[in-house]
């Protein structure tokens, strides 16, 4: 345990300018002489709402912050977290890995909130129903508008993939349309779109969707039509099927993982963006920090032609159960089969300008571990990108990181998400979801060859005033993760 830091090494010309001098403040004589549940004394407290930078003691009562206070302040539980970062939790706004070990790996990444937001769920109340009181951060997700097809579509193929590859008839959007209304009335975060997972959806049905969006007052959330070098039919094709669907139905839209979207197209991709924002559509983006892409073998982004289109080869692609590198024949076996792959397709000069650019927003996309195989996003990515990005590279600062990981993310949703205005924020009010990390040594380990590593010098991670993980050691019991939710049964 830290000694605890000597109030009187503070500059004698910062107790001055907070007025504790002199008379002091009224709050801060209240603050003093209150009793908190538990204290974080002496960090450094980092608020990319206000800019707050400096030294601070943070009280806690149940599940939020009630003081940030320059004088010490007393707590039945107090932890001196001196020389340490006390920062708002991660929100990870595209995190499919929604299961336990998961979120787990998210927790010792300094994550307080994962949500499934590009694939979404169906049924929504059945998914939030099969995590209430389990989970050990918090959670949530959109409807999916790929799931709504699949209810919706009677499938007669051999294949099971009519819902992927054939347009809906007008009955059957009709059904699609109902079923993402039940999704939003059971209280799902906005719409899922994975457009290129299901290449039967017209451009028609999509928007559509969209515009069933805008009618409700919620996000799509996209992963789009398609990328690649090739046009017609390539990155700028799709990106301009986003912002022209934004514009027809004043949609709000966030397209998912620019990065892989873009490959070596990414800041054309984030000036479309940007020229769109600035025109006033309410349009964000977001990358993870990594050069490779992962999904399923079998998926449509597979079809023939995935070689021109991304500019890559079968070596390229990593079997994640293995970590081989394919070939044309073990390729044409294990797709036949099913199963995730690596796909190392990203420029490095692609995703440094990304995660340094000040409209991109950090996301892991991270992927389930299995038998401790996945991604190395699903484990690393906030870590990574304060480890490399900050620390060694100086692409950003400190500061500019952490809104990209928790403010702007929570900034994203809490239009139509009440809970979220009070995440992502070092405040008297907002939620005690914190990270507390070391920002000399913090660094993701989780590599291609060994994904299922924990990051380093995340030190402690609170959840709604409990904490997840404590001296770099996850609390196993704990699981105080909550639902993050629209009000159900919301009226169109």
């Amino acid at each position: 345990m830290r000694t605890t830091r000597n109030p009187s090494a503070y500059p004698l010309w910062s107790l001055l300018a907070l007025g504790i001098l002199a008379g002091g403040s009224p709050q801060g004589a209240r603050a003093q002489a209150q009793t908190f549940d538990l204290v974080l004394a002496g960090g450094r407290v980092m608020d990319p709402e206000s800019g707050l930078d400096a030294v601070r003691h943070v009280g806690i009562i149940g599940g939020s912050i009630a003081a940030i206070s320059a004088q010490p302040l007393d707590g039945r539980e107090m932890v001196n977290v001196g020389g340490l970062v006390v920062a708002p939790g991660f929100i990870d706004l595209h995190a499919h890995g929604q299961d336990p070990v998961s979120s787990r790996f998210q927790a010792m990444d300094g994550v307080t909130t994962a949500l499934e937001l590009e694939g979404g769920v169906s049924p929504v109340a059945q998914w939030y129903a099969d995590r209430e009181g389990r989970w050990i951060i918090n959670y949530g997700a959109t409807v999916s508008h790929g799931g709504a097809r699949f209810q919706a579509m009677p499938d007669t193929t051999p294949q099971g993939l009519a819902a992927v590859y054939r347009s809906a008839r007008p009955n059957e959007l009709d059904r699609i349309r109902s079923s993402i209304r039940q999704g939003l009335d059971e209280g799902a975060l906005g719409i899922g779109f994975g457009i290129q997972y299901t290449p039967g959806a017209t451009h028609e049905e999509i928007m559509q969707m969209f515009a069933l969006g805008a009618e409700r007052g919620v996000t799509s959330f996209v992963h789009d039509r398609s990328f690649g070098l090739i046009e017609p039919g390539g990155t700028v094709e799709a990106v301009q099927e986003i912002i022209s669907n934004a514009v027809v139905t004043g949609a709000s839209v966030h397209m998912v993982h620019v990065g892989s979207s873009g490959l070596g197209q990414v800041p054309l991709v984030i000036d479309m963006i940007a020229g769109a924002k600035g025109r006033g559509l309410d349009i964000t983006t977001e990358v993870y920090p990594y050069t490779a892409a992962s999904t399923s073998i079998e998926s449509a982004i597979f079809d023939p032609g995935w070689r021109e289109r991304l500019g890559a080869d079968y070596n390229d692609i990593e079997w994640v159960a293995t970590g081989e590198r394919l070939t044309a024949e073990s390729f044409a076996r294990y797709r036949e089969h099913g199963g995730m792959v690596i796909a190392h397709i990203i420029p490095q000069e692609m995703v440094d300008y990304a995660v340094a650019h000040p409209l991109v927003m950090i996301a892991s996309d991270g992927v389930p571990f299995v038998n401790g195989r996945a991604h190395p996003r699903g484990a690393g990515t906030f870590a990574r990108v304060l480890g490399r990005y900050v620390r060694e590279n100086e692409a950003l600062t400190l500061m500019e990181a952490l809104r990209k990981m928790s403010l702007m993310p929570a900034r994203r949703l809490e239009k139509a998400v009440s809970q979220m205005r009070n995440k992502g924020r070092m405040r008297t009010g907002a939620d005690a979801d914190i990270t507390v990390f070391d920002p000399a040594v913090v660094i993701d380990r989780a590599t291609f060859a060994e994904p299922a590593q924990s990051s380093a010098g995340i030190v402690h991670v609170i959840v709604n005033g409990t904490f997840v993980v404590r001296s770099e050691n996850l609390v196993q019991a704990a699981s105080p993760g909550v639902a993050i939710r629209r009000a159900v049964g919301l009226v169109p």
